[in-house]
């Protein structure tokens, strides 16, 4: 989520946690470049489906919530345990991510797109919190630069269709972009609102100034 200050409710070590489990999530693109999009959305779209079942019903079933609060409780933030409002815990909405990444983008964006999400959201959170002094939008300066030099880092790293200065200034861009996105203090989950607002970036950026590179080379 992206509240005007940061989450509190639960500790930093607790954090770093969750970022260590939020960092596993980064087995999703790198298995993805190398296997069919068939396969992958054959293997992502039921796991999706599974978790987003086990998250929805922890509202609904007492005896469920009970369990799933004395095993998870402890790394959930303050909204998504709080039964008025029935949120859905970040885990589910990496995966709902995922999903949508594969469904809609090519992959060469989907891939760049959501491991952005995976390692510039963990630096973003961890350094915003511990060193955050001064707001930008809904988050804080120090964070967001993090976020935004850790993406740019990830656009140099990943695989380009034909490894052009273009694609670096569009990825540089997309980060950018992606760094607004994510301090925007809105209720939009920032798992989802990060990949699509990069990868939407990225597909217009191929499209409007390197029209002649094919952006399906990898699938």
């Amino acid at each position: 989520m992206n509240p005007a200050t940061p989450d509190t409710s639960i500790s930093y070590r607790t954090e770093l946690i969750r970022k260590g489990i939020h960092l596993s999530s980064i087995v999703i693109p790198l298995l993805y470049f190398t296997i069919p999009r068939n396969v992958a959305l054959a293997i992502i779209i039921p796991l999706t489906l599974v978790v987003l079942a086990v998250d929805i019903l922890r509202h609904w079933n007492a005896p469920f919530e009970k369990w799933f609060h004395t095993v998870f409780g402890w790394l959930l933030r303050r909204h998504e345990s709080d039964r008025s409002k029935k949120q859905l815990n970040g885990a589910t909405y990496v995966l709902i991510a995922a999903t949508l990444c594969l469904l809609i983008f090519p992959k060469i964006i989907a891939v760049t797109s959501f491991i952005i999400l995976i390692i510039s959201d963990m630096m973003g959170a961890l350094i915003g919190r511990k060193f955050g002094r001064h707001k930008f939008l809904g988050k804080s300066v120090e964070g967001s630069s993090a976020f935004f030099l850790s993406a740019v880092i990830v656009v140099l790293l990943t695989p380009k269709i034909g490894y052009t200065p273009g694609e670096y200034m569009i990825g540089a861009f997309a980060a950018a972009v992606g760094t607004v996105f994510e301090a925007l203090p809105w209720s939009v989950d920032d798992n989802i609102s990060i990949p699509l607002s990069v990868g939407i970036t990225l597909w217009i950026g191929y499209l409007l100034f390197l029209p002649g590179l094919d952006i399906y080379k990898f699938g």
